[in-house]
């Protein structure tokens, strides 16, 4: 798989990926997870004019995961990684992690940080595989305050949702 900046006409795909990704939720109860909507065009074109928007490409450049990505209170904040199930277990979404912390490093960036899910395998479980490690409430700096009222908002505190960080 090859690393690359998303381009305009990978948005639609980026979407698709997305749904694809979502499905496996159902598997554990969580429909309302598989069934959001995508992050809309506007908004994945938004993160690839300001390049924190990457793919990863199969041998045909067509992407198979994405990752988009804030500057959030000196961290690089993973706001979306997914994966095509065609493509999971092959490591593609660690090596967009890891890009990802080559971008944030060349920012002068301290850590990665990004929220998720506690107990889905393939969210909190792996990311502590990939280094990073779920913070306490008196650690969650401004910023990450922020985003967990919206995931509230958006019904996502349903289920256990944690922040995490990679110190760089």
């Amino acid at each position: 798989m090859r690393i690359r900046p998303a381009r305009r006409s990978d948005l639609p795909l980026l979407q698709d990926i997305e749904r694809a990704a979502g499905e496996p939720f159902r598997t554990l109860g969580m429909s309302a997870v598989a069934d959001d909507d995508p992050p809309p065009l506007d908004l994945l074109d938004e993160y690839r004019g300001a390049d924190r928007a990457w793919v990863a490409a199969d041998p045909d450049d067509r992407p198979v995961a994405y990752l988009i990505a804030d500057p959030l209170d000196g961290a690089a904040h993973v706001e979306q990684v997914s994966v095509h199930p065609s493509a999971a277990r092959r490591g593609v979404g660690s090596a967009l992690i890891d890009h990802l912390a080559d971008w944030a490093g060349d920012r002068r960036l301290g850590a990665l940080t990004l929220t998720t899910f506690s107990h889905v395998p393939w969210n909190a479980p792996y990311y502590t595989r990939l280094g990073f490690r779920t913070l306490t409430e008196a650690e969650l700096t401004d910023g990450l305050r922020k985003i967990r009222a919206e995931e509230a908002e958006h019904g996502l505190d349903r289920w256990p949702r944690v922040c995490m960080r990679r110190e760089l």
